[in-house]
């Protein structure tokens, strides 16, 4: 298999598609909104994916809650966003912490149930005053303490209930005051100040099997890159300062931060340390420039990959709507959802 995660364009595979993952064999797939139209249409699409694929693939999407969620209603629960627990948890550190958890085991039923194994969450971002709102409630909290605590609740909720966490965006895009879908963030913190709250964030949560980078410039380490394609924050800051061990993607590499041709982002952030390069909008011409650049998996990052997909294990069954009746009740001081209970 190659080291790329690719989208696709519809709620069905086309014939194109179905020969794209034919030949390019890539690590894993993750869907979007315009991939869904229902779970019954969604679950067969991953089994599809994986049939043509000829193995157990990974399968991502980005399900945090609140404004990322792309599970929705009617068929899906609303979900809130990081922010919320972290409220509960500044009231009561218990039931903040249980109440993350508990979000996270829910959500995992959700995707496991159309074949969805991999959840692009915990956020581990800490924000700080005057930064893009890209990032805002899509946090746990504005402390590292709290922000490490709650995203580790949140990514134990996940693996118990079969579904592995992504921590993001790694070394840190509370800070940043661009929004990295649009344009590159430069951040111009002193390495002391990036150590004690930006990266100290991170640390607790470097056992996690996967995590996914963050399209932004760090001048005290590295100002010429994002940490995406930049030598030196992977080696120093998110394998070295960090001590990250696990499977490390790209952010979406379409993203308006990064520049150059979907080829040179793929080569750039595979020799910057990446194990894997994400590409997510669909569009097959980009597809196959990623695809034509992303090596076979292989040496450190293939092990890195085996070790992290060995960790999906079946979840124990639980009763979804007593579960769901405790996860109401604990959130009731801070959140009711817009549409409905969750």
């Amino acid at each position: 298999m190659r080291a790329f995660i690719t989208g696709l364009s519809g709620p069905a595979l086309s014939e194109a598609e179905r020969s794209f993952l034919r030949e390019s064999d890539p690590w894993g797939l993750i869907i979007f909104q315009r991939n869904i139209v229902g779970p019954q249409a969604l679950q067969r699409l991953t089994a599809e994916c994986r049939t043509v694929l000829g193995w157990e693939a990974p399968i991502l999407v980005d399900q945090e809650g609140g404004r990322v969620q792309r599970m929705n209603r009617p068929h899906w629960p609303e979900y809130p966003p990081a922010a919320a627990y972290g409220e509960l948890y500044q009231r009561d550190r218990a039931r903040g912490l249980a109440a993350a958890r508990l979000a996270a085991r829910l959500i995992a039923a959700d995707l496991a149930g159309v074949g969805i194994d991999v959840d692009c969450m915990p956020v581990a971002d800490v924000p700080v005053a005057g930064a893009d709102a890209v990032i805002g409630d899509r946090a746990f909290g504005f402390d590292p303490e709290s922000v490490a605590a709650l995203a580790g609740a949140f990514a134990e909720g996940l693996e118990e209930g079969g579904v592995l966490p992504v921590v993001k965006h790694v070394p840190g895009h509370g800070r940043a005051t661009a929004d990295s879908h649009k344009k590159l963030p430069t951040v111009t913190a002193e390495r002391a100040s990036l150590e004690t709250s930006d990266f100290a964030a991170f640390r607790p949560l470097a056992g996690l099997p996967l995590a996914m980078t963050a399209h932004v410039v760090f001048t005290a380490i590295d100002p010429s890159a994002p940490a995406t394609t930049s030598v030196a924050i992977v080696r120093d800051v998110i394998r070295g300062s960090i001590g990250f061990q696990g499977v490390l993607m790209s952010d979406d590499l379409s993203m308006g931060a990064l520049s150059g041709s979907l080829a040179e982002r793929t080569r750039a952030a595979i020799e910057a340390g990446c194990d894997v390069a994400l590409h997510c909008n669909g569009d097959m011409v980009e597809m196959e420039a990623v695809a034509a650049e992303a090596p076979v998996l292989g040496g450190e990052a293939a092990r890195r990959a085996e070790a992290a997909l060995a960790r999906r294990k079946p979840a124990d069954p639980i009763d979804l709507a007593v579960k769901r009746a405790e996860f109401s009740a604990l959130m009731s001081a801070v959140w009711e959802p817009a549409r409905g209970s969750a």
